[in-house]
């Protein structure tokens, strides 16, 4: 493994160990999809929304950054839907807050999208939110996804010197409103695990 790897490449880890040796092996500068750009566009509009604006890394968000969206429909889709949501006129206590965590023994960097302090949750947490603008996945995709939110929430806990169980952790879906916690948020990977995993990755065949 490199010294340091982003949140997705932990999930990408956890999900599919084979494709992410092959991709950190071979790796090829790509022009970000129409996905991936309709995300940074997004994401982009949330912020100015909330009226705040921070310098995105380009391997957090791919993309053309606050360039023009070229399906300017759909974007215009996902503001309203945003506007719609609970989210919306709420006030967050941090938007895109860069961060770097130890996950047995390597560096795992990231950006969260947004922090809700504990005036604005019922249960006295913290809710760190991911904003999702693609499809919601399901089953055993879902359950590597859910290890970003893990992740997110033991950043925000070492970035505030508190308890993780403190801190919640939800995606929300944009496109359909649907707001999603995990029934239970994994582990993070001890050094066993990551260990495991990288051999599975490394015994991938060539392609």
């Amino acid at each position: 493994l490199p010294q340091h790897l982003s949140v997705t490449s932990l999930v990408e880890l956890r999900q599919d160990p084979q494709a992410l040796a092959r991709r950190l092996a071979r790796p090829r500068p790509t022009r970000p999809d129409l996905e991936a750009r309709r995300g940074t566009a997004f994401h982009s509009w949330v912020q100015r929304h909330y009226g705040a604006v921070r310098l995105i890394d380009f391997e957090d968000l791919p993309g053309d950054g606050y360039g023009e969206f070229e399906d300017a429909e759909d974007l215009a889709a996902l503001q309203s839907a945003f506007l719609a949501s609970e989210w919306a006129d709420r006030t967050p206590v941090d938007i895109e807050v860069p961060f770097e965590i130890s996950v047995a023994g390597t560096a795992v960097r990231g950006r969260i999208d947004a922090v809700f302090g504990p005036d604005n949750s019922t249960d006295g947490n913290w809710t760190v939110v991911d904003w999702k603008t693609g499809h919601e996945p399901s089953g055993t995709e879902m359950e590597a996804a859910a290890l970003q939110l893990a992740a997110y929430r033991h950043a925000w806990a070492a970035l505030q010197n508190i308890d993780p169980a403190r801190v919640s952790a939800v995606f929300h879906y944009v496109r359909t409103g649907r707001t999603v916690a995990p029934a239970e948020l994994p582990e993070l990977p001890q050094a066993t695990e990551l260990a495991k995993l990288t051999s599975e990755a490394t015994s991938a065949p060539s392609r």
